[in-house]
């Protein structure tokens, strides 16, 4: 699984507050406790310096330090056996005063090993989505709120069926593309007309591969494209920010066709795409051109690619946009 840095370091940041924070509250808790019965300060002063006794014990005497040992602990279960019976006269509990973890896989450090724990994996996916509604209307948009309602059930002699059964075809896939997200997915290529559903679709994904503590980049073609050329002629300081376009686990290229061809745009978005299929990452690309106008507007290469590699879900009807406006007059 693929991490954006510039994510991660954020979701780092707020995890460790937050770890800092539920100390601050335990040590609160802990002096509030002590105030009402003192002798508990002692008993944890005393189980706290335990190991130091032994190791210091052993260091003096130049002896066997087992039998230092077994002293010690006597009088460590003797204090643990004080402490319990003066918290239960307090009406708590027996293990009241006993610091536990937030997270007990990894101990509150984020990371098992080497690997990015589970709960560092929900602070990433919730400073992902942040930056994601960002860009997106994230609290509406999802598989929940998609209404087929907008699409017409009279069948277009053009496409042999009408808009409402092929998007029904259209949100099963992507709803189950979402669902069952892993790192080689496939790709998807959504075309069009304007005003009918494909960056809602593609925001419903987003939202569900990235709650999957997936990466997710989502940008609109003319904003990748900029990035991409800024670093190219040395205008780009963080590269991070141009890598997360190769590396992230799902990458959504919004609106392409709407730029500006040139033969820049033509390179990198072969590079991107290629790039993408040759390290097995998913990418889903939403446009209003037809296949047939991605060869002539790019290149015949990178239709090839498409055409191979990419499910194509073909967008018709009316615009929904349109028609919601007129609804609302």
């Amino acid at each position: 699984m693929s991490y954006d840095g510039r994510i991660m370091r954020r979701a780092q940041q707020r995890f460790e507050e937050d770890r800092k924070a539920r100390e601050e509250s335990f040590r609160r808790k802990e002096e509030a406790i002590w105030t009402k019965e003192p002798r508990l300060r002692e008993i944890d002063r005393e189980l706290r310096s335990t190991m130091s006794r032994i190791i210091a014990s052993a260091l003096h005497r130049g002896t066997d330090p087992r039998p230092a040992v077994a002293v010690l602990r006597d009088q460590n279960l003797n204090l643990q056996q004080e402490k319990k019976e003066l918290l239960r006269g307090l009406g708590l509990s027996e293990d009241y005063l006993d610091e536990k973890p937030n997270c007990p896989l990894c101990g509150d450090t984020g990371f098992r090993g080497a690997a990015v724990c589970r709960c560092l994996r929900e602070y990433y996916a919730r400073e992902q989505k942040k930056e994601l509604s960002a860009l997106l209307n994230l609290g509406v948009q999802s598989f929940d709120t998609f209404s087929l309602d907008w699409y017409s059930s009279r069948t277009s002699p053009e496409m042999g069926m009408s808009p409402r059964e092929n998007m029904e075809i259209i949100y099963e896939v992507c709803a189950n593309y979402a669902h069952t997200f892993f790192l080689k997915s496939g790709n998807l290529l959504l075309y069009g007309a304007p005003g009918l559903g494909k960056t809602f679709l593609s925001a419903c994904i987003a939202r569900e591969v990235s709650d999957g503590g997936f990466s997710v980049v989502y940008d609109t073609a003319g904003h990748i494209f900029s990035r991409l050329e800024a670093k190219k002629f040395g205008r780009e300081d963080d590269a991070a920010e141009t890598n997360r376009i190769f590396e992230s686990d799902l990458l959504i290229l919004d609106d392409l066709g709407t730029e500006m061809t040139t033969t820049f745009i033509v390179s990198a978005l072969y590079e991107v795409v290629n790039t993408r299929l040759l390290t097995g990452k998913a990418t889903i690309l939403n446009t209003n051109l037809t296949p047939p106008e991605i060869p002539t507007r790019y290149s015949p290469q990178i239709a090839s690619r498409i055409e191979g590699e990419y499910r194509i879900l073909p967008f018709f009807g009316d615009d929904i946009r349109r028609l919601k406006k007129e609804r609302e007059q």
